[in-house]
């Protein structure tokens, strides 16, 4: 890595050039430069806003899932199984299902040995079991923490090989050369503008480049998008500007919603729905107190039993809604919150007043299922916080060290963004339309319409390693010089220069960029998460391009300090703006419920008798399940196109050993297709 200081617009800036910048301090980043060095390419930094945020450290649910190929027992599986599973979602590309298959033991195995604590049996092998949408028992947990382990073992890595970070660097845009005189066709990354945000007092305000030949964007999944979030607060997204750089958006339609607390932000799944907590609401200020749901189920025991699935079913399902599902709860929550007004909670020191006879769970009017759960797990008995206790005291010890004692308070919830199937578009070697640009991780739209828990986990590792692999062998030249790269950044660092001059020009007293913020969430909150309807999506549309034309104007900033929030709000305006159209595209083509959101369709079924006609849905008929959704967004104009491409197939391969060998031998495995 070499360091220069050159001068633009009369501002200093230092100038970082080397071989690949890893943006992003996650599972994904970490293991992407960690990879890089281990495969022989030596000239890697990482850049990240902080290092404790983001998702991956600090996240996780009741028992948070790690997906791979089976690796304990005499069940039948192989990397073909895994990928027909992984395949079998909907809108995933086969070759991708397939890479993600074969390296599944490979990225597992490396956690192990770094020290993630995976449990295994006296024999060593790593037993699993049966999560959502998986066909065999290929889950495996270190526990709650999974991924927060994952992330410290891989920092551990990266600490040890002595790789350098630039910790308190927000990433404001990526540079290209597109505007550079050239016969080639395509457009390359050449680098990234970033704000040092230890210099914002500056005359620079921080501004600081990298020149390089590749970047391995691991900046997580869109978080700031919404209100009702699981995702951590540190945790916005960095998609925006990946868009804005003309890289290509992939089913951004899919996402999963689900049941989570608020105030500390965790999957409410697992054990915390299988003890029968009881739901209530409010009025915002606490008052008015009512257990909702008795108002929708005629049945108590109806009612019990969609509690207890809301642990396996987790993430809403609107195939589980019709004959009060257990997602018919997500809708039901939504409709207190975002529809009445009204703050949602679960309780777990009373039960259910429907279904118990003073005081006491009636447990004979259980489904078999709940029923046979409680009894094997000894906790026919007692209240929601007693059965807990019995089977999961983690689960209550995690929310007592985060302010929240389950025993003696509610639980405040609401149905909540969790994960992003979709994301950037990138090839079987993670390779996105814009070259030497790879997007890992939650940001890379891996997956399609539905996945195998845990398998998000998975991907973050796959992922890095393949990007790091294609890079150690192909891409191993030395940045461009300074010149002709200065020449080709100059347009987007003077447009960033004056968007920062804009916000500046704002400076008051009173800032209101958590505001804006706010506004901006709350409308995808509303129209453009689980629940969903074509004309609320086009009102959106139209709110969010003038959001995007006045932000500048519309900001108030209190001080140079806040211009990193400043510019997170452009970005998440311009990631909203995306999806939105998305997914309009989507109804506007025929699309129906699927996934993990409902479209409201007045010629549909109402899910349950006393919700508002909009609530219609009709199920998706599969039509769109084998078109993967490319959409790409024209900066200037704010204008999006999609194209709707079949997916490609799970590869058969020509597997003869010799064959492999020579063509491993000669580098080709490791060339894009």
């Amino acid at each position: 890595m070499v360091r220069e200081v050159v001068t633009i617009n009369g501002l200093d800036m230092e100038v970082y050039s080397l071989n690949t910048v890893v943006v992003g301090s996650g599972a994904a980043g970490f293991n992407a430069a960690d990879s890089l060095v281990l495969h022989g390419q030596q000239d890697v930094v990482i850049i990240t806003e902080g290092m404790k945020m983001g998702t991956s450290r600090n996240t996780g649910s009741d028992k948070q899932t790690y997906y791979k190929l089976t690796l304990s027992g005499d069940g039948t599986d192989s990397v073909m199984e895994m990928a027909k599973t992984l395949f079998s979602g909907g809108c995933m590309h086969g070759d991708i299902a397939l890479a993600e298959a074969a390296n599944s033991a490979r990225s597992f195995y490396k956690l192990v040995d770094i020290g993630v604590p995976f449990p295994q049996n006296r024999y060593g092998e790593f037993i699993g079991y049966k999560t959502d949408h998986d066909p065999r028992q290929r889950a495996t947990s270190a526990g709650p923490l999974t991924s927060r382990f994952m992330t410290e073992k891989l920092e551990a890595q990266v600490l040890q090989k002595g790789i350098k970070i630039f910790d308190g660097y927000q990433v404001i845009g990526i540079l290209t050369d597109r505007d550079l005189s050239r016969e080639e066709a395509e457009v390359n990354a050449i680098g990234l503008v970033a704000l040092n945000l230890k210099a914002l007092h500056q005359p620079n305000m921080g501004f600081t480049l990298f020149n390089c030949t590749n970047i391995i964007y691991a900046t997580g999944g869109p978080a700031g998008m919404y209100l009702t979030s699981v995702y951590p607060e540190s945790q916005t997204g960095a998609s925006g500007i990946a868009f804005e750089a003309g890289v290509k958006g992939i089913n951004l339609t899919e996402s999963q919603y689900g049941i989570a607390s608020i105030k500390f932000r965790w999957n409410l799944s697992g054990t915390y729905q299988q003890v029968i907590p009881r739901y209530v609401s409010t009025n915002q200020d606490g008052t008015d107190e009512r257990e909702f749901l008795d108002e929708y189920f005629e049945d108590p025991g109806k009612m019990l039993d969609a509690i207890f699935l809301k642990g396996y079913q987790w993430p809403f399902d609107p195939r589980k809604v019709r004959n009060l599902g257990s997602s018919i709860i997500d809708i039901l929550v939504y409709h207190e919150t975002q529809v009445k007004g009204r703050r949602v909670y679960l309780d777990f020191m009373k039960n259910p007043t429907a279904g118990s006879q003073q005081g006491e769970l009636d447990f004979s009017i259980l489904g078999q299922e709940a029923y046979e759960y409680l009894k094997n797990s000894a906790a026919l008995f007692g209240t929601p916080i007693e059965r807990l206790k019995k089977m999961n005291q983690p689960a209550i010890d995690l929310y007592k060290n985060n302010g929240i004692d389950l025993e003696r308070e509610y639980v405040e919830i609401a149905v909540c963004a969790q994960h992003n199937n979709g994301g950037l578009m990138g090839n079987v070697w993670w390779e996105s339309n814009i070259r030497h640009f790879f997007p890992v991780g939650e940001v890379n739209g891996t997956f399609g319409i539905y996945r195998p828990g845990g398998s998000a986990l998975n991907s973050t590792q796959v992922g890095s390693l393949r990007a790091a692999q294609y890079i150690s062998r192909n891409y191993g030249q030395q940045p461009l010089n300074l010149t002709k790269f200065l020449n080709s950044a100059r347009k987007l660092v003077d447009k960033k220069l004056e968007t920062a001059r804009g916000f500046l020009s704002n400076t008051a007293k009173q800032s209101n960029v958590i505001e804006v913020r706010k506004k901006v969430q709350t409308r995808m909150t509303k129209i453009g998460a689980h629940i969903r309807s074509l004309d609320e999506i086009k009102a959106g549309i139209a709110e969010c391009l003038q959001d995007i034309k006045n932000l500048a104007s519309d900001t108030a900033i209190a001080s140079p300090y806040e211009l990193p929030f400043a510019f997170q709000n452009w970005d998440i305006l311009i990631t909203q703006y995306i999806y939105l159209n998305a997914i309009r595209m989507y109804i506007e083509k025929g699309g129906k419920s699927r996934g993990s959101y409902l479209v409201s369709d007045g010629e549909g079924d109402l899910p349950v008798k006393g919700l508002d006609q909009s609530f219609r849905f009709t199920l998706d008929d599969g039509r769109l399940d084998d078109k993967a959704c490319e959409i790409t967004l024209q900066i200037e104009d704010c204008t999006c196109t999609a194209e709707w491409k079949p997916v490609r197939p799970i590869p058969t391969e020509d597997n003869w050993f010799e064959n492999v060998w020579n063509m491993y031998r000669d580098g080709k495995v490791f060339q894009s297709l």
